[in-house]
């Protein structure tokens, strides 16, 4: 565990997270939907990751739908008492794997009493709300409603705290008003970086930056600087990218997915590779 508290960590909810953690999207099948090819070795990733020092998995109920979520209680309930689940709401798939959004009182509570269920649990830690205004991008437009919705959920006791995704600054600032906000999660990486005063403010207020896609997601990184980095360092560029944006901002919480054994040994690595200001500003350069 020694080399994943490199990474430090950081408050998110009520609880001190490990920086870098484990995003369970990519357990369920290809597109993200139905179950894994290989079950087990799923659940052995899970477990792998925990034994290692995650603290901090991300998931929801769409993806599969309902398969990561089986397959975290599978492998980790009863859980361990310092991990913290973080799930999202506010999406369905149809018969194909399209993404519907699910934004409704009715859905979204019918969405957080799936993740209940599926995960085994009595509460949720943190739900984010995930922005449907586009399904690709944030996009102006008001989120009183789901997030009033979701509020009375906590309300009642099945959620401790709400975070919000794919939102823009205005609708962070417009939900903050309403209630706390336990972290933003976002599309950053490298390579996109329209967020980059959004993470300084964040810092700035103490909210968590949880940047999905690190690596690139279904186009991964692809960058000469990158590679000569990775060279010169002797680590691969996946590792370089996610070292990058531990040293970008200490508010940034890292949730890499992977469904091999293999590539999370190598994502956890990263927490140990310290990158010398020369290539730091290679790579500030990429974007």
């Amino acid at each position: 565990m020694s080399s994943i508290n490199k990474s430090g960590s950081y408050q998110l909810g009520h609880r001190q997270v490990r920086r870098l953690g484990y995003g369970a999207m990519q357990l369920a099948g290809p597109g993200v939907f139905g179950p894994p090819k290989d079950p087990a070795m799923a659940v052995r990733v899970l477990r792998e990751a925990v034994a290692a020092g995650v603290n901090h998995i991300d998931t929801a109920d769409f993806y599969g739908p309902h398969v990561t979520n089986q397959l975290i209680k599978q492998a980790l309930h009863p859980y361990p008492d310092d991990l913290c689940l973080v799930t999202k709401v506010s999406a369905r798939r149809d018969e194909k794997g399209g993404w519907i959004p699910a934004f409704s009182a009715q859905e979204l509570t019918q969405a957080v009493e799936d993740n209940l269920r599926h995960l085994g649990l009595d509460v949720l830690e943190i739900v984010n709300l995930r922005s449907m205004l586009d399904i690709h991008q944030p996009k102006e437009g008001s989120l009183e409603a789901p997030l009033t919705a979701l509020a009375e959920l906590q309300h009642r006791g099945l959620i401790r705290h709400i975070g919000l995704s794919n939102v823009t600054p205005t609708q962070i600032a417009d939900a903050r008003k309403m209630m706390p906000i336990a972290c933003v999660q976002n599309f950053y990486n490298l390579a996109q970086r329209a967020d980059d005063a959004l993470i300084d403010q964040l810092a700035a207020q103490g909210i968590p930056y949880v940047p999905f896609f690190p690596l690139g997601g279904f186009t991964p990184l692809q960058s000469q600087v990158l590679v000569d980095v990775a060279h010169r360092l002797q680590a691969t560029t996946m590792q370089v990218a996610l070292a990058w944006l531990l040293q970008r901002s200490a508010n940034i919480l890292l949730i890499p997915g992977t469904s091999s054994p293999a590539h999370l040994k190598e994502n956890l690595a990263a927490a140990t590779l310290s990158l010398p200001p020369a290539e730091l500003q290679l790579l500030n350069g990429v974007a």
